[in-house]
């Protein structure tokens, strides 16, 4: 007999898991909680502290595969179906070898599947079609440069390429200055635009950009999300955004 009061309420009931590896500045938990639906659920680790400016070799260090190791291992405890990791810079920084060894550690430390965001970036692109693509971003001109030669080993050319020439609290962008670097490095020739770095928020802004240049937005933490919850044969909770709905349309 259940406790008095309780009556035939069940639960609570197990969700299927997303452990999230973040940098250690990732400011924007919430943002990634808004592509989850009911059924899924989120588990946070960061990496170490480093004191260092963003640049390529902070990107290099929050990607060492020590540290993305242990990452995995404490994020193991409560089951998860994935693990993602969820930097674009240090997914990237080391080219596509670079993005399968991060792969390839989680899965060693126990993940039963396993995705980066630069990875997830080049399966979403795959999935539109996109082999031409205007790339926005944060960072500094060395760090553009490793995405761009990153993009040209899967096939994918960087029409055109901005930063922000930002070295630290990149999650206080705005969705203004992010409106006006998507307008600004659009180009006709470009399929798709991307935002690169998951502390660029951008959740709000994609559907707005979406209409204005009439083309496919893509952003770091989406894809990221978009990426692992295909993973565990879900779709993402956002209805408004082109990725999620070709893919709910694919699935249908």
């Amino acid at each position: 007999m259940p406790p008095e009061g309780l009556g035939a309420v069940g639960g609570p009931f197990l969700h299927d898991g997303i452990g999230v590896v973040a940098p250690f500045d990732f400011a924007l938990d919430r943002e990634l909680w808004r592509w989850v639906p009911p059924e899924a659920t989120l588990h946070l680790t960061r990496v170490p502290f480093v004191p260092v400016p963003v640049t390529v070799e902070m990107a290099t260090m929050i990607s060492d595969e020590e540290a993305v190791h242990r990452a995995a291992r404490d994020l193991l405890a409560p089951e998860p179906k994935v693990l993602a990791y969820a930097c674009t810079s240090g997914s990237f920084v080391n080219g596509a070898r670079g993005e399968h060894a991060l792969t390839s550690i989680m899965l060693e430390a126990g993940a039963p599947a396993a995705v980066t965001a630069s990875g997830a970036l080049v399966e979403a692109l795959s999935v539109l079609g996109v082999s031409r693509l205007a790339v926005a971003t944060p960072y500094v001109d060395s760090i553009n440069e490793r995405l761009v030669s990153f993009l040209d080993e899967f096939g994918v050319r960087a029409v055109s390429c901005q930063g922000l020439g930002l070295l630290g609290q990149i999650w206080k962008v705005s969705y203004q200055e992010v409106v006006e670097i998507v307008r600004l490095v659009d180009r006709p020739d470009a399929e798709a635009v991307f935002v690169s770095c998951t502390n660029v928020p951008t959740y709000d802004v994609i559907p707005l950009l979406e209409r204005i240049l009439g083309k496919p937005v893509l952003t770091a933490n989406q894809v990221t999300m978009w990426g692992a919850l295909r993973l565990l044969g879900r779709s993402a909770a956002a209805e408004d955004q082109r990725l999620i709905r070709s893919s709910h349309m694919s699935a249908a």
